[in-house]
């Protein structure tokens, strides 16, 4: 899934020297973030790209995310009719491929890379984004851009998938394909290394290995090991920008984020639908505050952190005031300079 103009001021410190400094942290991004430039989405934005007809997009580049988007949403519409009931291995399989994909957006892209609310370690970072990018949610400097826009412009005309502004549909897909090129090195400029913008170039064959791969199983393993997953994936990923922003009786232009319970079964109770506890603690690598609210993301964590491979994982949670949505992120003094 994608999400996409200046280098951010030099910071100093950890981010697990104390709260007190990653609020710090978390406010010089905003600072950095909320610059007077205007970058060419934020113009497209301000245009109302929302009016424009559904089929139109943003550029000759973006008509190929359309063209991706028609094409799963057909080929699994056609294997429904073909083949609905695809056997219990298939199943099994296309859960269990889901289910990666999802750690690998929800751990990786989401906390370690555009929250950097912990590190990873190079190769299990690596293995996460393949199965993210296999999951179909794009590349990781992608994903990071325009997420941290969203933090940065939440609920105002600037944010690019704000269903206030633009609707259901617009906030739910639209935006894709129509919300112009994201800015990557302005919201991007600590994953400059070729660890992270090295993915873009494997994008296609990845999503090819994934679209086509389930043909080495049979018929029903292509669907549902294929366009049937990615379809199901992507309305689980997209919900949190259209269903997890609709909270009633917010005045426009305040934060509209809400937990929604029930997509958490569509996450696989990974923790991504807690997103009003998200907006909260943007910063943090626990989305789920407590036991009633199962937070599968996080359990990895831990278990990571047990085996050494997360470190400096930012372990905020448990009731909180309303951050402002200018509070998130990181800093230059988190980035990984060996990335």
């Amino acid at each position: 899934m994608r999400t996409h103009a200046r280098p951010l001021p030099a910071a100093s410190s950890s981010v697990c020297d104390g709260a007190g400094k990653h609020d710090s942290l978390e406010r010089g991004m905003a600072a950095a973030f909320t610059t007077t430039g205007t970058t060419k989405t934020e113009e497209t934005t301000n245009s109302a790209p929302w009016k424009m007809p559904w089929w139109r997009a943003s550029s000759v580049r973006d008509y190929s995310i359309l063209f991706w988007i028609c094409l799963i949403h057909i080929t699994a519409a056609i294997g429904l009719v073909l083949c609905p009931i695809p056997g219990w291995r298939v199943m099994l399989g296309a859960i269990a491929l889901m289910f990666i994909g999802g750690l690998g957006t929800t751990v990786a892209y989401h906390r370690a890379i555009a929250h950097r609310s912990l590190t990873l370690n190079p190769w299990a970072r690596a293995l996460l984004i393949f199965f993210a990018m296999f999951n179909g949610s794009g590349a990781p400097i992608s994903w990071a851009a325009g997420h941290r826009l969203h933090h940065a412009k939440a609920d105002t005309p600037d944010d690019i998938s704000s269903p206030i502004w633009g609707g259901f549909w617009w906030a739910h897909l639209r935006w894709l394909w129509q919300a112009g090129e994201l800015p990557v090195e302005r919201y991007c400029p600590d994953l400059g290394g070729i660890s992270y913008r090295a993915w873009r170039w494997f994008q296609t064959p990845i999503l090819a290995l994934s679209y086509l791969g389930g043909l080495c199983f049979g018929p029903a393993a292509f669907f549902w090991l294929g366009a049937i997953r990615l379809c199901f994936a992507l309305h689980a990923q997209c919900f949190v920008n259209s269903v997890c922003h609709t909270e009633p009786g917010v005045t426009v232009g305040q934060d509209s984020s809400r937990n929604v319970r029930w997509l958490a079964l569509m996450h696989l109770f990974q923790g991504e639908n807690w997103h009003r506890n998200h907006h909260a603690r943007p910063g943090s690598a626990r989305l789920g505050w407590n036991w009633r609210q199962p937070d599968g993301g996080y359990v990895f964590i831990l278990a990571l952190e047990k085996l050494g491979l997360a470190t400096n994982v930012r372990h905020g949670g448990g009731a909180a005031s309303r951050a402002d949505a200018k509070d998130l992120l990181g800093t230059a003094g988190v980035l990984d300079p060996a990335a």
